[in-house]
């Protein structure tokens, strides 16, 4: 079988940039290297990173509180993840007696300055995304009390409460392009003057572009590797449907149905952010070692 693989798949630099420093302190024998909430949407890589010393508190949305125990090691440390928090759980993790390093991926820093500046200037914030995903939970925390929505389609713009003449829309750094831009010129329609600016970063544009390329270079079906609770490969594998060919969501080369992948002659394969390229590799090697069947031409 002939595996055409991704560009883009696998690691964004946000959350390679957060593997990276919380691996830098358990290698300098800093122990434990706590992250408020997992570090990295993946079960495989979560595995690797405890083995190594990384340990994993609070919870998925980094709203519960920490329980740290004193007795588990002498120098530890506290890692924001790649998502980011909100300015009132930054000031709860610094009251901690523990060292505190952020991690908060650039991009998601960057929508968060947008927020707080509009907010300062009397703007209403309205983001699209997902309200229960830890970077919306974060980047609400920089609008103005009671003045932060969250959307996910035109029904839940419709729904918002009167939100006066200064509007702004930013976006989850991680969700579609083309509906980012379709809720704008929705939202734009009962408040013409709205600023929206596009926060999807480039890396989630490169994801959602190499899926059209894998169908354009002949891909017969799609292969999107990466967590079933990852939100951007689940966004992955749904644009993967959207373009009309068998879709594969999995986890590790284990799922591969080899007897069902072998009547395609051309698998396109892509990842997810929080995909390592470990898994990648495995799952390219299982493909490429099944026997395509002679399929009769049409």
């Amino acid at each position: 079988m002939k595996v055409i693989r991704a560009k883009s798949a696998g690691f964004c630099w946000g959350v390679e940039r957060a593997i990276e420093i919380a691996r830098d302190y358990a290698g300098k024998g800093r122990y434990p290297v706590y992250t408020d909430g997992p570090l990295i949407h993946n079960r495989q890589m979560m595995e690797r990173l405890t083995a190594e010393g990384v340990r994993e508190v609070g919870d998925y949305q980094s709203s519960a509180e920490l329980q740290l125990q004193e007795q588990e090691g002498t120098d530890p440390v506290l890692v924001v993840r790649a998502h980011g928090i909100s300015p009132q759980r930054r000031k709860y993790l610094k009251s901690l007696d523990i060292d505190f390093r952020d991690a908060t991926c650039p991009d998601v820093g960057i929508i968060a300055g947008k927020i707080r500046m509009h907010a300062r200037k009397g703007y209403t914030v309205v983001i699209f995304g997902d309200v229960n995903h830890p970077e919306i939970i974060g980047l609400l925390g920089y609008a103005e009390k009671g003045r932060g929505f969250v959307i996910k389609n035109s029904e839940e713009i419709d729904a918002l409460p009167p939100l006066g003449e200064k509007v702004v829309m930013v976006s989850q750094s991680t969700m579609f392009t083309d509906e980012f831009n379709r809720l704008a010129n929705h939202l734009r329609e009962r408040y013409p003057d709205a600023v929206v600016i596009d926060t999807i970063c480039g890396a989630t544009k490169d994801r959602q572009g190499d899926i059209r390329i894998l169908v354009e270079a002949g891909a017969e079906a799609i292969v999107v590797i990466g967590g079933q609770h990852s939100a951007n490969t689940r966004k992955l594998a749904y644009l993967a449907r959207e373009q009309h060919l068998p879709t594969y969501h999995i986890e590790t080369e284990t799922e591969i149905d080899a007897a069902g992948m072998s009547r395609y002659g051309t698998v396109g394969v892509t990842a997810g952010a929080s995909t390592p390229e470990f898994l990648i590799e495995q799952v390219c090697r299982s493909l490429e070692s099944i026997e395509t069947t002679a399929r009769a031409p049409v």
